[in-house]
C-alpha cells in the first residue's frame, strides 16, 4: 500500500501559475471535467480569488496510473508562509514552480528552504513556457545558482495550454519516495489543518505516520496537558470534497470527525493516537508559529461581543497562526487583541470578519510586539501600547528585527537601497548571481516593514521587486511612546510607539489629522501629542459659539456684558467636567492612516 502513494505539495512565489497548475493536474487526474469554467479549484474562498492568492492550504486525494497521490495545496504570500510549513510537514515531496518569465523571485528561495530543511525531493517545474518572453536558460541558471538544485530533469510546461502537466505528474511518481510507517503499530497522525461543522464539530485533516484510523476507534491528542478521549465517528478523504471511507492507513492523508465541540482539543500541529495503545512520542518536526503583528478588534453598533468571540473562534480553529485575547479600552470598550503574521494576513481576518461572518468592526492601528528592561530588571513583552510602562520606569527597550531579502533586476538598485536607508535598513550583503539580478540583504526594524513598505517597494521597482522577511530577534533601540491627548485625557486607542526620531512628524500629523476629524462641541478640545509630560505637537478646536446676544434688543450695555460673562464662566465650567466625545468614524480615520507623514 505504502508503495503506491505520493505526498507531495506544489511551491511557488505569488503569479507564477501554482493554482493553474493545480487545476489541470485535476483535469488530467479525472477529479474535475476538462474545460471546467471555473478556475483555482482549490482556491474556493472568495477573497482568495479576488485577492488573486493563496489564503488556505488544501488536500485533495488523486489517482494516476495506480497510484493515489495526495496533493496538499499551498499558499504563495510571504504572510502565509506558516501555511506552507504545515503542508510541507506532511509530504516527502514538492513541486517548484518557476514563472520562466521571471525567474527565481524572493519566495521562491524561502519556501524551497523550508522544503529543503524538511529533506523533501524537489522538482523544478518551469511554468509560462508559451509566452514570447520565456527564458528557460537563464531561469535554470537562477535556479542553480540561487538554490543550488540540479535543473538537468527540470520540466518544461505551461500550465495554462496544459502542455507538459502529464510529464509532471510522471515525475511526481517515479521521482518521489513513498512515505514511510508501520500500518501496525500505534496510531500516529499529525494534524496539519482543521475546519468547524455545525452538525460533526470539528473536522480534523491529518496525515498519518503510524497505524490505522477508523470508525470508533478511541484517540487522543498527545499534546494536551488534559487527556480528552474521543471516539471517531467519521473518517474519510478529501477528493476535494468530504468522501468517507473505511479507515486511513500509515502514509495516507484524510480526515476524522470525533465530535469534538471545543475548537481547542484538536491544536495544529499536535500528534493525534489510540487512547488505548498510544504512542510513545509524537511527530517530531512541527515549528509553531508565532505572530509577528498585533491590533485591537472591537465590536461596532451592531455587533454583539459574544457574537465577534464566536467568530474569531472558528477563524482561529483553521489558522493556527492567528491569535486572540479579551482587552478593553476606554475609547472603543471590550474587545480583542489580535495577532496576526504581516499586515496581509491581518486585512484578511478582518475581511473574513465582515463577510464570512456579517460583522461589523473597529480595528485599531497594527503595532509589533516590543521587550522592555524595566529598572528593577523585569523584562516586559509589550504588544499594546497602552501597556507601555512610565518612561522614569524603563532602563532598555528593545524590538524586533527581521532579515528581509529583497530580489529586484539591477537597474532599480539604487531606489531600493534609499527605501531601505529610511527604513533604518542595514545592509548585511549584496549578491548578484547574474549580471541583471541583484539580492539585498537588510537587518531592519519589523516595525518599519509591516505599514506600506511592499508597496513602496514595488513602486519604486515598477512590480519587479519581490520581499521576504524571517525574524531574527531583538536589538535595543531609541523608542519612545506617544500620548494622543483630548483635554489633557490620554486616549489609549490612539497612542503609538515610534523610533524617537520620528515622533514629532507622525504625531504632528496624526494631531492635524484629528482636528479635521472630531466635531466641534460646546468647549475648546485642546489636542495634544507627548511624550511622558512634554508635548511635542499640539492643536486646538474652538468652541461652539451660542449667540446669546439675539434676544437682546438695545438697552444697557452692561446687560450684554453680563450675558457674554455667563457664557465664558459656564464654558470653563463644561470645559472641566465635559467630556469630548470622539465619534467612531474619527477612529476608523486615524486608526487606518497609512504612513503619509
Amino acid at each position: 500500500m505504502l508503495e503506491k502513494i505520493r505526498n507531495f505539495s506544489i511551491i511557488a512565489h505569488i503569479d507564477h501559475g501554482k493554482s493553474t497548475l493545480a487545476d489541470r493536474i485535476l483535469e488530467l487526474t479525472g477529479v474535475i471535467p476538462p474545460g471546467t469554467e471555473v478556475e483555482q479549484v482549490l482556491d474556493d474562498m472568495e477573497l482568495e480569488r479576488e485577492h488573486g492568492v493563496t489564503i488556505k492550504l488544501t488536500p485533495v486525494r488523486l489517482n494516476y496510473k495506480g497510484y493515489i497521490l495526495n496533493l496538499i495545496d499551498t499558499p504563495g504570500h510571504v504572510d502565509f508562509s506558516y501555511e506552507v510549513s504545515r503542508s510541507l510537514a506532511a509530504c516527502e515531496g514538492a513541486i517548484l514552480v518557476v514563472d520562466a518569465t521571471q525567474g527565481v523571485e524572493a519566495q521562491t528561495v524561502a519556501h524551497t528552504n523550508v522544503a529543503l530543511n524538511h529533506n523533501l525531493e524537489v522538482i523544478p517545474v518551469l511554468n509560462k513556457m508559451d509566452l514570447a518572453q520565456a527564458d528557460p536558460e537563464r531561469v535554470k541558471k537562477e535556479i542553480e545558482e540561487m538554490l543550488a538544485i540540479d535543473t538537468s530533469q527540470a520540466i518544461l510546461c505551461s500550465a495554462k495550454e496544459g502542455w507538459g502537466v502529464r510529464e509532471v505528474l510522471d515525475a511526481i511518481v517515479e521521482r518521489i519516495p513513498p512515505p514511510k510507517g508501520d500500518p501496525s503499530a500505534p496510531l500516529r497522525a499529525l494534524i496539519f489543518d482543521s475546519h468547524f461543522d455545525p452538525y460533526l464539530g470539528v473536522i480534523v485533516y491529518v496525515r498519518l505516520f503510524d497505524g490505522k484510523l477508523r470508525r470508533g476507534m478511541k484517540v487522543k491528542m498527545m499534546g494536551r496537558e488534559e487527556e480528552e478521549i474521543f471516539e471517531v465517528m467519521q473518517v474519510g478523504v478529501f477528493t476535494p470534497k468530504m468522501r468517507e471511507v473505511e479507515e486511513l492507513q500509515a502514509g495516507e492523508v484524510g480526515y476524522f470527525a470525533a465530535g469534538i465541540r471545543n475548537v481547542r482539543s484538536a491544536q495544529i500541529g499536535d500528534t493525534v493516537t489510540e487512547a488505548e495503545r498510544p504512542a510513545r512520542e509524537p511527530v517530531p518536526g512541527f515549528r509553531p508559529a508565532k505572530p509577528m503583528v498585533f491590533c485591537g478588534i472591537y465590536p461596532s453598533e451592531g455587533t454583539s461581543y459574544e457574537e465577534l468571540r464566536e467568530a474569531l473562534e472558528k477563524l482561529r480553529l483553521n489558522d493556527a497562526a492567528f491569535t486572540f485575547e479579551e482587552e478593553s479600552s476606554p475609547a472603543l470598550g471590550i474587545g480583542f487583541h489580535c495577532g496576526f503574521l504581516g499586515l496581509f494576513h491581518m486585512q484578511i481576518i478582518q475581511e473574513r470578519l465582515e463577510r464570512e461572518f456579517a460583522l461589523h468592526i473597529i480595528a485599531t492601528a497594527p503595532s509589533v510586539k516590543y521587550r522592555v528592561k524595566t529598572m528593577k530588571g523585569d523584562v516586559l513583552e509589550i504588544d499594546n501600547p497602552a501597556k507601555f510602562p512610565p518612561s522614569q520606569m524603563i532602563e532598555v527597550v528593545e524590538e524586533p528585527f527581521v532579515e528581509a531579502t529583497i530580489i529586484i533586476p539591477a537597474e532599480f538598485i539604487g531606489g531600493i537601497m534609499e527605501l531601505s536607508k529610511e527604513r533604518r535598513g542595514e545592509l548585511l550583503s549584496m549578491d548578484y548571481p547574474l549580471p541583471t539580478r541583484v539580492i539585498l540583504r537588510y537587518e531592519m526594524p519589523l516595525s518599519e516593514i509591516i505599514f506600506d513598505f511592499f508597496d513602496q517597494l514595488k513602486s519604486r521597482s515598477r512590480g519587479f521587486a519581490s520581499l521576504d522577511y524571517e525574524f531574527k530577534g531583538y536589538k535595543p533601540d531609541n523608542l519612545v511612546k506617544v500620548d494622543i491627548l483630548l483635554n489633557g485625557i490620554p486616549v489609549d486607542a490612539l497612542s503609538f510607539i515610534v523610533h524617537r526620531e520620528k515622533a514629532y512628524r507622525k504625531a504632528r500629523f496624526l494631531v492635524d489629522k484629528l482636528r479635521e476629524v472630531i466635531p466641534r462641541q460646546l468647549f475648546e478640545v485642546r489636542i495634544q501629542a507627548a511624550i511622558g509630560s512634554r508635548v511635542i505637537a499640539s492643536q486646538s478646536i474652538k468652541a461652539l459659539r451660542k449667540d446669546v446676544l439675539a434676544k437682546c434688543y438695545g438697552g444697557d450695555v452692561t446687560r450684554k456684558k453680563k450675558l457674554l460673562e455667563k457664557q465664558k464662566e459656564g464654558k470653563k465650567r463644561l470645559k472641566r467636567i465635559g467630556r469630548v466625545e470622539v465619534p467612531q468614524e474619527a477612529f476608523l480615520s486615524i486608526l487606518r492612516v497609512e504612513r503619509k507623514q
